[in-house]
């Protein structure tokens, strides 16, 4: 996957996570965080993955935007 993705988790990741995902944006949505940006490659892509793994926090989807 390469371009620009939203990538939704459960529940409010803090702010001070932001710096951590490389230049994404993170927004509160209900009960849930997204984080949208530029994924570079694959790569990229599994980085930010094993982050919110690595994290404990549940994925809820990672889509891509048009």
């Amino acid at each position: 996957m390469k371009g620009k993705a939203k990538i939704t988790i459960q529940g409010h990741l803090d702010m001070k996570w932001m710096n951590s995902f490389d230049g994404m944006e993170l927004n509160y949505e209900g009960d849930t965080t997204t984080i949208t940006g530029n994924i570079k490659d694959e790569a990229h892509l599994y980085g930010i993955l094993n982050l919110i793994r690595d994290l404990n926090i549940k994925l809820i989807s990672v889509n891509p935007i048009e």
